[in-house]
């Protein structure tokens, strides 16, 4: 069901615009995706970090952010929560919670060394890769892993395996350069929150390149990852800009700029509905909206909030695939 038509602007308008912007302006048709926000792997870390703060009492230590966002960070840390960048910051008496993004298998063990108590976050879908790095490995083959470096779910899926075991490739150029045979016994995974297309294009190379490459039976770009790509895409033809509520070091959010853009619509990446430039909406009759799977939906409403101000808005929704993913709690939190 359609948003209400709103037509005057509230009395708290933005600075620099005037009081009665919203009312003297144009309509302003606002197109939001969905599924968009929060997917069921943030939604489940964040109810862990929650939980084990019930459980165990503040503080509860968490291994870097628990998902890309500042905002969920910080409601977090109101809670009682302490985030560090490494295990050796959390005293040995302390529960730590490990971020859902993943972590090297070098961080658990680190944790049992040391008698701590702690509660993997892990999304299952990356735990998914990381059982099948194990398994590809088993087989005697060597990974290659598509991914963007440097990001924590890099890091913590190349550190399931021994160094020299598997290979980062992010583009068609690393495929080129890579060193191996046509005969030698390879597989590829991927990380989950990647480009669908650029991914596409990747692994296209390197089947040419290795015709007898290994791939996962499931693609591994996760579910909410593609219905959000997917989304954004039927609503950028529509929209002379696409906003994209996310954090910039959310790989998924990114990816969301970049479908929009890849299909002639400039796409913004915001925080916050404040980074709004007013500029923006010049000449513009269309405007989509999204969130990255770490986004909470009260920032998507905050920038409708925010747009309304400026302008009348219609509101729409896109709807383009339904989410029902639930993940399971771990067991010790679960009981």
């Amino acid at each position: 069901m359609n948003a209400p038509f709103h037509d005057t602007a509230p009395a708290n308008a933005p600075s620099g615009a005037p009081a009665n912007a919203a009312s003297s302006a144009a309509p302003l048709t606002l197109l939001i995706a969905a599924p968009r926000g929060f997917c069921a792997g943030v939604d489940r870390a964040i109810e862990i970090v929650e939980k084990a703060l019930e459980k165990y009492g503040a503080p509860v230590y968490v291994r870097h952010e628990i998902v890309h966002n500042k905002y969920v960070v910080e409601g977090l840390k109101a809670k009682g929560a302490i985030f560090v960048k490494e295990l050796d910051e959390v005293p040995t008496d302390a529960p730590v919670v490990f971020s859902a993004h993943g972590v090297p298998k070098s961080v658990p063990a680190e944790a049992e060394r040391r008698n701590m108590v702690y509660v993997d976050a892990t999304c299952p879908l990356v735990s998914k890769v990381h059982r099948q790095a194990e398994r590809q490995l088993e087989k005697g083959r060597h990974i290659i892993f598509i991914g963007h470096a440097g990001h924590p779910e890099v890091i913590g899926t190349m550190g399931q395996v021994e160094p020299g075991q598997m290979t980062l490739v992010e583009n068609i150029e690393d495929v080129d350069k890579l060193p191996f045979n046509t005969d030698e016994e390879l597989a590829y995974l991927t990380q989950t929150t990647l480009s669908v297309d650029d991914t596409a294009e990747v692994i296209e190379a390197l089947e040419w390149r290795y015709p007898n490459i290994q791939g996962p039976k499931a693609e591994d770009i996760c579910y909410a990852t593609s219905n959000r790509q997917k989304a954004v895409k039927e609503l950028a033809r529509d929209c002379d800009l696409v906003l994209v509520v996310g954090a910039p070091n959310s790989s998924n959010s990114l990816r969301l700029v970049e479908v929009a853009e890849r299909l002639g619509t400039p796409g913004k990446l915001i925080q916050r509905a404040s980074e709004i430039d007013p500029a923006w909406l010049d000449g513009i009759d269309a405007i989509g909206l999204t969130a990255g799977a770490s986004a909470p939906e009260v920032l998507v409403r905050e920038v409708v909030d925010a747009l309304a101000k400026l302008r009348p808005i219609k509101e729409r929704t896109i709807t383009a695939a339904e989410e029902k993913m639930v993940f399971k709690l771990p067991r010790q939190l679960a009981e």
